[in-house]
């Protein structure tokens, strides 16, 4: 039974204050944590640890009792005060009577309490051991100063949770306590809102049902297949999304879904988790793509459809400096309440084994969903073990179906013995019926090697190739290459695409290509390897700078799409440039050997199986190249390093990209005025990440010295200087005069 306060109405402690407001309206301790709690217990029941939550929800803001942090509050007044210069550590006193009272396995709860605003902490580290968990438990100061401030009984004296952790896998533990932190985390954060901004907190979990969606979506499908004409690719893509719905009745699971580009799989597979997800009470639906450019027009397809039922994330406008990780951009930052989100693999893997609040904070929201992985065999191999094993873990402890969808299915089956042991994906389900069928059916390219891949093709000589063609699509390895290879081409009925343009700018362009091929004119593009995935497009030529085999299909994917000709041509050529070192170069020479090999098929099924098994079998161990599993894995004393393992974990170099927000068009120049104005509002960063571009980070630095960038708010930067965005090229910083061309790859 709770204490009553010894003044009367007047609660004993406060959470938060209100800027200018007298005491009487600001936000009383006790409340904080038990709405905290409350909905910490919510989170975490689909995945049976609600009692392990409900102490976290309790006990994270003990310090908050400390006469020193009620003084701090009342001299700061501010409702987000955990940034503010000489703050008092209000985090340490939870985690230190959660060790005092449940004993070692109170280690659970002082990990996700010591966490909840630094971030998720190592046991031990020797280069931060005054933020190490092992470290500030032994600090007895922070628990001490609480309990001077009258800490109610009933708070401290709770009954311990008899919900077991997880187990199965090798990151059973640490994926279990990040879920309980993403918990904390989120409820924190929405109690937060709630008091500081009541109107944005109302404002949230207005959303449709996936039963509401479903009959929406198949309303959308009626109308489709009724529309399109017969052909023999529309009878095949009918026959893939029959299979899909079809089998959405079987047991959740780890599903594969391998069909040839062009028969529709985005659709089919939505099929797919729309009913299986209806069927078996699943929560929301989450479309992880490879490509920001996909992101966008899959999510924009996807809105067609359902409207804004559709929450669209990238990770270019997450702050990803932590000391400039604030209160107020953790209150933007994204948790996934919708029911359908379409999100990067970058996102969506960096969060499962990210340490930060703002990545962690929608982690539980995954639990009990329908996850489609398209383009799968786009995971990057040097982290394909710890991706793997948290893909099993998902689905075997927290309801998670997936669904890896592909042309080019990678080798995931579990393999002993050649060089190395690859645990891989047991229990996969293929959803198409006949894939090697369906592949012979929807054969429509002809794959030709220019050269016989023995020597480069300068870039004039393909200019000339190109211009040989009326409607032809050429593909690159690198930005510069395809800046070089587009300037030697006429503009007027030339286009260019690289990760340099914006998400809009980007979506813009393609829709000119598609209407540009729609009329017959003449049209040429050159382009990175974004447009491999997902984006629909359909020229009777491609040329190809060899690359994977996967790669390599992916393009032919782009050719002859619809079937309107017998044949469609791809030419694979040796660039005249190096292919970037790594995997991507390693991925080319083993699709070179594959593609001058005497072959009816360069890309029958078959032959991707060789090309991965090589692939991997060339990384061996190092497919968890950073030893993630280390700082990760099952532990009986609890001793994590969950730190060290994401300061490891980066699907791409992100420490050598930066973010810009650049000025694209009117809109881009308003939403940028508002950005100015208004600050990280939550709405506005998800308007304004069609209008990011990453730049390496030493043009990042230059431009933020010269002025051509300002930062606007902490981490985010706003194109300032009007020459910096070329409307053809997108961000390059040498036409701003930044730069000489010579000294950037843009």
């Amino acid at each position: 039974m709770k204490e009553q306060s010894a003044f009367c109405n007047q609660p004993l402690a406060y959470a938060h204050s209100l800027p200018d407001r007298p005491e009487t309206t600001w936000h009383p301790l006790e409340a904080h944590l038990e709405a905290v709690a409350k909905l910490a217990c919510e989170f975490a029941a689909p995945f049976s640890a609600s009692g392990w939550a409900n102490l976290a929800g309790l006990w994270h803001d003990l310090g908050k009792f400390a006469p020193e942090f009620q003084e701090y509050l009342r001299r700061s007044n501010d409702a987000h005060l955990e940034s503010k210069p000489g703050r008092v550590d209000h985090s340490s006193a939870g985690g230190r009577h959660a060790v005092k009272s449940v004993g070692p396995l109170g280690r659970v709860l002082a990990y996700v309490i010591c966490g909840h605003h630094a971030g998720l902490p190592d046991w031990s580290n020797e280069h931060h051991q005054h933020a190490d968990l092992e470290h500030r438990l032994a600090e007895k100061q922070h628990l001490e100063r609480a309990q001077r401030g009258e800490i109610p009984g009933w708070l401290l004296d709770q009954p311990l949770p008899t919900e077991k952790a997880k187990g199965g896998t090798e990151l059973s533990l640490s994926l279990w306590l990040r879920m309980l932190f993403s918990c904390l985390v989120d409820a924190d954060f929405l109690d937060t809102e709630a008091f500081a901004d009541p109107e944005k907190g109302k404002q949230r979990k207005r959303y449709p049902s996936l039963a509401e969606l479903l009959p929406i979506f198949d309303t959308f499908m009626d109308t489709i297949t009724k529309s399109v004409q017969p052909s023999t690719v529309n009878e095949l893509r009918a026959e893939l999304l029959a299979a899909c719905q079809n089998r959405a009745t079987e047991a959740p699971g780890l599903f594969t879904l391998t069909a040839p580009t062009g028969t529709g799989k985005t659709l089919s597979s939505l099929a797919f988790a729309l009913n299986h997800a209806v069927k078996h009470g699943k929560r929301r639906i989450i479309y992880v793509i490879p490509y920001t450019s996909i992101v966008e027009q899959t999510a924009d397809q996807f809105r067609k459809i359902f409207g804004n039922a559709v929450v669209e994330h990238h990770s270019n406008l997450d702050v990803d400096d932590p000391a400039k990780d604030n209160p107020r951009s953790r209150l933007a930052c994204e948790n996934w309440d919708a029911p359908l989100i379409v999100t990067t693999a970058v996102q969506f893997f960096e969060s499962l084994f990210s340490s930060r609040t703002s990545r962690c904070r929608k982690l539980h929201n995954v639990v009990n969903s329908v996850v489609i992985l398209d383009e799968v065999q786009l995971l990057p191999p040097d982290f394909l073990t710890p991706v793997l094993e948290a893909i099993q873990e998902l689905g075997r402890n927290y309801k998670v179906t997936f669904v890896l969808g592909t042309a080019t299915q990678p080798a995931f089956t579990p393999r002993q013995g050649f060089e190395f042991n690859f645990n891989g994906l047991p229990g996969l389900r293929e959803i198409c019926t006949a894939p090697r069928r369906l592949h012979d059916a929807l054969r429509r390219t002809r794959v030709e090697l220019i050269d016989h891949l023995d020597v480069p093709l300068p870039w004039l000589d393909l200019a000339e190739k190109l211009l040989g063609h009326e409607r032809v699509l050429c593909i690159v390895n690198r930005r510069d290459d395809a800046r070089k290879l587009y300037e030697l081409l006429p503009k007027k009925d030339s286009y260019h695409l690289s990760a340099l343009m914006c998400g809009q700018h980007r979506s813009e362009v393609i829709a000119k290509i598609k209407a540009a091929l729609a009329s017959g004119e003449p049209v040429r593009v050159v382009s990175t390897q974004l447009i491999e995935a997902g984006v629909d497009l359909d020229f009777p030529v491609v040329y190809r700078a060899l690359a994977g085999l996967d790669s390599i299909a992916q393009a032919a994917g782009r050719c002859n799409r619809e079937g309107r000709l017998e044949l469609g041509q791809v030419f694979v050529f040796q660039p005249d440039s190096a292919i970037p070192v790594g995997h991507l170069r390693q991925a080319a020479e083993i699709g070179r050997q594959l593609l001058i090999e005497p072959c009816g098929d360069r890309l029958a099924p078959e032959r991707f199986e060789h090309f991965f098994r090589q692939l991997f079998w060339i990384h061996g161990e190092r497919l968890d190249r950073h030893n993630i599993l280390g700082y990760l894995r099952n532990d009986s004393e609890l001793r994590i390093s969950f730190r060290s393992a994401a300061e490891h974990f980066h699907l791409i170099d992100e420490q050598g990209q930066a973010t810009v927000v650049v000025l694209h068009g009117e809109e881009g120049a308003r939403l940028g005025a508002f950005l100015v104005r208004l600050g990280a509002e939550r709405f506005l960063l998800r308007k304004l990440q069609r209008y990011t571009v990453n730049v390496p980070r030493r043009m990042h630095h230059e431009l933020l010295q010269r002025g051509a960038i300002e930062e606007v708010h902490p981490g985010i930067y706003l194109q300032r200087q009007g020459g910096l965005y070329d409307q053809n090229l997108g961000l390059c910083a040498d036409l701003a005069g930044i730069f000489e061309p010579d000294q950037l790859i843009c």
